[in-house]
C-alpha cells in the first residue's frame, strides 16, 4: 500500500469519527418535550400531520436550521414548525417540543403511559377534558370505572378543539399517532 493510500484511509476514518462524535451524538441529543426555544426564528411552517418528527425532518433538510420548535395545535391555529438560525436557550412550556439539528424526536417513556399512541375503537364513553394533566384525568376516570379496560387521551386540536378522553371497554392494538396518549388499566 502506498503512502497516499494510507492518507486516504486515515482521512476517511477521521471523517467517520467526526460524524460519529458530532455534538448531537456526544450529548445523546433528542428533542425535549414540554420545552420551547424562543427566538432565532426565520421560518414558520404549518405541520398538517401534527407530528413533531416532521418538524425535526424539515430542520434536517434546511442547511440554515440550527434548532427547531414544534408547537401543538391550539383552538386558533393548527400545529406549526419554527425553524431557528441559532440555538436559543430552552424554556419550559407545555405548548411545544424543541430540538437542535441532528436531534430526532424520541418519545419519553413514562410507566403506564403510551406516548404518541392511539388505541382506536372499543369506546363506550368520551368526554372533554379541561385543564392541565389531562392524560392523568383520563387515566383516573378509567381506573374508577370497572368496565373500563383502556383509555386514550387526545391533546387539544387532535380530536376536536378541546382535549378529549376516550374510555374503552376493549383493549385494541396500539398504533403510533402524535398528539395521543393511551394506557391499559385492566
Amino acid at each position: 500500500m502506498t503512502g497516499a493510500s494510507y492518507a486516504r484511509i486515515a482521512l476517511a476514518a477521521g471523517m467517520l469519527l467526526l460524524g460519529l462524535l458530532s455534538p448531537a451524538s456526544l450529548s445523546g441529543a433528542r428533542a425535549q418535550a414540554n420545552f420551547d426555544r424562543i427566538g432565532g426564528d426565520y421560518l414558520r411552517s404549518p405541520v398538517a400531520s401534527g407530528d413533531p418528527a416532521e418538524c425535526a425532518m424539515i430542520c434536517e433538510r434546511d442547511r440554515r436550521c440550527r434548532a427547531w420548535t414544534f408547537s401543538y395545535p391550539t383552538r386558533a391555529d393548527g400545529a406549526f414548525c419554527w425553524l431557528k438560525s441559532s440555538v436559543p436557550q430552552r424554556s419550559r412550556s407545555d405548548c411545544c417540543i424543541s430540538g437542535v439539528r441532528g436531534a430526532g424526536v424520541l418519545e419519553p417513556h413514562v410507566r403506564g403511559l403510551e406516548i404518541s399512541t392511539d388505541r382506536s375503537g372499543g369506546d363506550y364513553r368520551t368526554f372533554e377534558v379541561k385543564g392541565k394533566a389531562g392524560e392523568e384525568q383520563c387515566k383516573a376516570a378509567c381506573t374508577a370505572e370497572n368496565k373500563c379496560r383502556a383509555w386514550t387521551y387526545a391533546r387539544p386540536g387532535y380530536a376536536g378543539h378541546e382535549a378529549r378522553c376516550f374510555l374503552k371497554k376493549e383493549i385494541k392494538p396500539p398504533r403510533r399517532r402524535p398528539g395521543f396518549i393511551s394506557g391499559v388499566v385492566r
